[in-house]
This record gives C-alpha cells, sequence and structure tokens, in this order.
C-alpha cells in the first residue's frame, strides 16, 4: 500500500506523495478573490469525504471538462493539494474508480467539526499557494 491508503486497484498506478489531487472550486467558494476553505471541507451529504480528481490519471483541464461538461456542475476552475499534504494532516486518500475512473476521495471521517474545518483552513490555504491548475478564464 502506498502513501495514505492509495494502493493498486483495478490496474490503476499507485498515486504517490507528490501526486496533485485536483478540486473543482464552485463561484460561492471564492470571497474577494481568495478560495475559502469551504472548497476543501466536505459537507453532511459527502459523508466526510471530499471528491477530487486524481492528477497522475487526468490533467486539470480534462477534470474540468469533465466535471462542468460530462457531469454538468459549475467550476470556476480547479486548484489542487497533494497526496503528501493530505498524508501530513492524517488524511487517508482513497481511489474510488467505480464513481468514475480519476475519481479519489480525500478522507476526513475520523475527525470532528472543528478538526475538519482546521484541516479544510490548511489544505484551502495550500493550494491558494500552489494557484490555479486550471482556469478557464485564462482562455482566449
Amino acid at each position: 500500500m502506498g502513501c495514505c491508503g492509495a494502493s493498486q486497484n483495478g490496474g490503476r498506478r499507485s498515486m504517490n506523495a507528490n501526486t496533485l489531487l485536483y478540486r473543482q472550486v464552485h463561484p460561492s467558494w471564492i470571497q474577494k478573490g481568495r478560495i475559502t476553505s469551504q472548497a476543501f471541507r466536505p459537507t453532511q451529504k459527502d459523508e466526510k469525504r471530499l471528491s477530487v480528481y486524481d492528477g497522475d490519471q487526468i490533467t486539470a483541464e480534462a477534470a474540468w471538462q469533465h466535471y462542468t461538461q460530462d457531469l454538468g456542475h459549475t467550476s470556476t476552475g480547479v486548484l489542487a493539494v497533494t497526496v503528501g499534504e493530505c498524508h501530513n494532516l492524517e488524511l487517508p486518500v482513497v481511489p474510488d474508480p467505480a464513481t468514475f475512473q480519476e475519481h479519489t476521495l480525500i478522507d476526513f471521517s475520523a475527525f470532528s467539526r472543528k478538526q475538519i474545518e482546521t484541516k479544510a483552513k490548511i489544505l484551502s490555504r495550500t493550494a491558494n499557494s500552489r494557484g490555479w491548475q486550471y482556469d478557464p478564464s485564462d482562455l482566449p
């Protein structure tokens, strides 16, 4: 088993600590030009698991296109954290190819609401520092 619970799964390549995990950013999660921690905080309906895309299997742009065009959801763009950054916060990263091949979950289920909020803030700051991985507004 690799870092953070990632392993071979149905022929999938194992994620490593440097694997980018792409997170779609809803427009309501941006305030004063900054992405809020809400982008990295799972909701009750998420069962304390945050949906991301495995960056070893898909580009940020392709992930955005899949999310907005194929799934019909709204996204301002794509941010990312790494598997290692999740591991540093004791957050398992679990492949979920049953949903779609590149789908992966960051699992917050072992933590209280306050701990989840703290970890989400850290992930948000980290992703903000890394910058947009795909920003459709940059297109001509």
